[in-house]
């Protein structure tokens, strides 16, 4: 039996170890291929390892495009849809979850049958409204689709659910009111589902590429994905370039990662078993 319990140990670890090798492979490509030479990276087979390891790449790709402007206009982009989608959601899910008003059932579940439906199919009304607004090519115009969430709204209910009534009673006998009970009291203890909610949000908004790149056509107004990918040519494409842009653009991610990653997977976590 103990020599049965060892073999399956090995097997689940070597099934652990290839889908590790799986993801980690795209990211350690992109880094080798940024310290490449455009002919070594366009070679027929390829190399795993540079033959010669330059650093160009990372020098032209920031006079390529305004890349000082475009990591700004991301760093924007992403905190101000985080704060206010959080914000939103937030009050969207304590009211789902804690007050009780008319066809409250009805209304969560249209708000979840949002995403049931595609994203593409809200881009030409989402485009129109921001027409009218005289928001085309600004800054303004990246936020605003994305200022509020259905699945955030559904993550934070799950939490706010999971909270025993007697707080909220308590409180009330404290002389505590609606508002104070939500920010003083409840916000703080759904704190893991909140910064699960933030990096969700943070990693949509730092690589959203197709309403960015319909929305804003002057490269100084873009965010990230969408200004990497004017560096793809119609004859050539230098892709150590593109690569090592593309490594800039994920450290930020990378370094928010590991800072929340425990609250990151105890939120997740947590949503899938609170009802």
């Amino acid at each position: 039996m103990r020599g049965k319990a060892k073999i399956n140990h090995l097997i689940v670890h070597l099934i652990l170890l290839a889908g590790t090798i799986i993801v980690v492979f795209p990211f350690l490509w992109m880094i080798l291929t940024s310290f490449k030479t455009n002919g070594e990276a366009m070679q027929i087979p390829p190399t795993i390892l540079p033959t010669e390891w330059v650093t160009d790449s990372y020098q032209e790709i920031l006079t390529a495009i305004p890349f000082a402007t475009v990591y700004m206009n991301t760093i924007i982009s992403a905190v101000v849809t985080t704060a206010v989608q959080v914000a939103f959601c937030a009050m969207a899910a304590y009211a789902f979850a804690r007050i009780e008003f008319p066809f409250k059932n009805i209304i969560f579940v249209l708000l979840l049958s949002v995403l049931m439906v595609p994203g593409q199919i809200f881009l030409i009304p989402q485009y129109l409204i921001v027409q009218k607004l005289g928001l085309l090519d600004t800054l303004p115009a990246l936020m605003l689709p994305n200022l509020f969430s259905a699945f955030g709204t559904f993550l934070l209910r799950q939490f706010f659910m999971s909270l025993p009534k007697e707080l909220e009673e308590a409180a009330v006998l404290d002389g505590c009111s609606r508002y104070q009970i939500f920010g003083k009291i409840m916000l703080p203890l759904v704190k893991p589902g909140i910064v699960a909610l933030v990096i969700f949000t943070v990693k949509f908004a730092w690589n959203d590429f197709m309403w960015p790149m319909i929305v804003n056509t002057s490269t100084d107004k873009m965010i990230l994905g969408p200004a990497l990918a004017t560096l793809q040519g119609q004859y050539t494409t230098q892709y150590p370039m593109q690569m090592a842009g593309a490594v800039l653009a994920v450290v930020p991610l990378v370094i928010l990662f590991f800072i929340f990653q425990k609250q990151f997977i105890e939120g997740v976590a947590q949503s899938g078993i609170k009802g």
